[in-house]
Order: C-alpha cells, then sequence, then structure tokens
C-alpha cells in the first residue's frame, strides 16, 4: 500500500496511538482467521465479519468508562474484542464449543458478556435498537451516570422501531448514543438505492435529537465524536446521533460473494482509507515507532489469534444437558 502523507498531529498519546493499533489489529487478524475456520467448515451457520470497519468500535470504546454499556447486531465479534472478551472463548463461540462465551449455545451472532456489560448481538434487524433503550432508561432509573452505545447499520435505520425508539428515547432523555454504522450497503444494497436521504442521522431532527456524521476510517475522529456524544448523554441532555461512515472490505456475510459492487471499488478505499494503515503512518511518521516495533505486535496479535483458534477447536462440544441451562438470567 503507497504510504500517505499524515500533516496532523494526533490528539492523543503515543501509547494511547499504540494501543488503537494494537486493538484494530486485533479485530483484523480475529476476523481473517474466522474466516478461514469458516471456508474449512469449522463454524456453521452465519458470521458476519467486521473487516475495514475497525475503527468505529475501537474509537467509541476509547470514550467509554467502566459501567457503561453496549449492545448491537450480529456483526458483532468486534465489539466483543474491543470490550475486553477474551479472544479465546469468543472464537470458541464461533465454533459451537462449551468454551465459548455463550457455551457453544450462541454462535456468531449471539454471544454475551455481564462482566464486560456487552448486552448482545442480536440477529433480527433493528431489534437491538429498543433494548439498548430500555438499557439506557435502567441507568437513568438508578441515576448511576452510565451511557448506553446501541449500534445499527444503515440498512437498519429504516426501521419501523428505530423511529419508535427515538421517540421514546427523546422523551424521556435516555443516556443513549444511537450509533449509525454506515458501510454504505444494507446487506448488497447500496445505501443510494435503498435510503431516501444521503445522511441518515439527520432523522433524529424531527425528535429533537442532535447528532453528526463522523469519518469512521480514521480512529481519533471517532473518539472525539464519541467523547462528544458520551459528555452530552451524561450531562442529562438526552440521547444523541453519530451516523459514522466507515466501509466493510467482504460481503455482509461469508455467504456473499458481493458482486453488487466492484473489487475497483473495494481497493481504492484499502488503498485510501484503510484505518489501520492510517495509525501505523502517524505512529511512524510521529517517530512514536518503529517498522521492527509494528512487525513485533503484529506477531504478537498472530499468536493471540492462532492461540484463540487452537483453544476453539480443542474445546469440546457442549453436552444435550446444556440445552436445559442458561435459560433465564
Amino acid at each position: 500500500m503507497a504510504a500517505r502523507k499524515t500533516t496532523k498531529k494526533p490528539n492523543v498519546s503515543a501509547e494511547e496511538l499504540t494501543d488503537y493499533y494494537r486493538e484494530m489489529l486485533l479485530i483484523r487478524r480475529f476476523e481473517e482467521k474466522a474466516g478461514q475456520l469458516y471456508g474449512m467448515g469449522l463454524i456453521g451457520g452465519f458470521c458476519h465479519l467486521y473487516i475495514g470497519q475497525e475503527a468505529v468500535v475501537v474509537g467509541l470504546e476509547a470514550a467509554t468508562e467502566e459501567g457503561d454499556k453496549r449492545i448491537t447486531s450480529y456483526r458483532d465479534h468486534g465489539h466483543m474484542l474491543a470490550c475486553g472478551m477474551d479472544p479465546g472463548g469468543v472464537m470458541a463461540e464461533l465454533t459451537g464449543r462449551i468454551g465459548g462465551l455463550s457455551k457453544g449455545k450462541g454462535g456468531s451472532m449471539h454471544m454475551f458478556s455481564k462482566e464486560k456489560h456487552f448486552y448482545g448481538g442480536h440477529g433480527i434487524v433493528g431489534a437491538q435498537v429498543p433494548l439498548g433503550a430500555g438499557l439506557a432508561f435502567a441507568d437513568k432509573y438508578k441515576g448511576n451516570g452510565r451511557v448506553t452505545f446501541t449500534y445499527f447499520g444503515d440498512g437498519a435505520a429504516n426501521q419501523g422501531q428505530v423511529y419508535e425508539t427515538f421517540n421514546m428515547a427523546a422523551l424521556w432523555d435516555l443516556p443513549v448514543v444511537f450509533v449509525i454504522e454506515n458501510n454504505q450497503y444494507a446487506m448488497g444494497t447500496a445505501q443510494a438505492r435503498s435510503t431516501s436521504t444521503k445522511d441518515i442521522y439527520h432523522r433524529g431532527e424531527a425528535f429533537g435529537i442532535p447528532g453528526e456524521i463522523v469519518n469512521g476510517m480514521d480512529v481519533l475522529a471517532v473518539k472525539a465524536a464519541g467523547e462528544k456524544a458520551v459528555s452530552h448523554c451524561r450531562a442529562g441532555k438526552g440521547p444523541y446521533i453519530l451516523e459514522i461512515k466507515t466501509y466493510r472490505y467482504r460481503g455482509h456475510s461469508m455467504s456473499d460473494p458481493a458482486k453488487y459492487r466492484t473489487r475497483e471499488e473495494v481497493q481504492k478505499v484499502r488503498e485510501q482509507s484503510d484505518p489501520i494503515e492510517h495509525v501505523r503512518e502517524l505512529l511512524l511518521t510521529g517517530k512514536h515507532a518503529t517498522e521492527d516495533d509494528l512487525k513485533a505486535i503484529d506477531k504478537e496479535i498472530k499468536e493471540i489469534v492462532n492461540q484463540a483458534a487452537e483453544f476453539s477447536k480443542e474445546s469440546p462440544e457442549p453436552s444435550v444437558e446444556e440445552l436445559w441451562t442458561d435459560i433465564y438470567a
């Protein structure tokens, strides 16, 4: 990839920038490995990869505090890793093993961690949006100052339940950040063909909800926008909408050949806007790291992912008795 000149200085420390690089690289390598395991038949069912969108969740997690909640859709592996869930547990869940974070019973789309305040990936399009508002309502009721990040895509933004939720969240001044991960394609349909407006966040204006567009390929821009949104919510001013423009490099799921766009389009985004490459350049041009330092990080991450993959293959399948456990929280 040709190097891009970066003149703007990052508003974070070298240590923070390195952490963002490591976290995004973990998601990228994890998803690449998941794709391999799916191709080998070790992961069944649906599998939606997050490759290309890493800066969104890493940037927003940098704006959170302990106790803040997150809920998302079925493209959820990146969110799990970014909030600190164990890579081995995530991968074992993908392969349906007892060592998985849902004991092998949830698979790719349905994981959960009370410890990490991660309230699931959800398979029904848009279903997590009202649930996210419910989480925020509980926090407001308790007066604990927590904020809920409710993620959904550009396709889900056309669901009626999203606007019912906007109305309630605004009416009750709920501390919820609605995050529209706009990766330009609702499954296989380009936004211009499925959505009547160019920018989706404007729809919040009908309910008095402020929002903004964010460059989702720049982790620092996402972090800054996340801090602004969180400050708004913690101040008791109600919900906030972040429409984060991003891009997925793979198809909607592993079964999608993505013939609705050209390889040239995907390659252009990779060359000009890759979120990991952007941070890599900031580290190198700012002399915060050397090529050898970054190679060492890549090696470290690959070892973590390989260990997660081995754990996912060695962990046994859940017993029949597991069907009757964890039915109720």
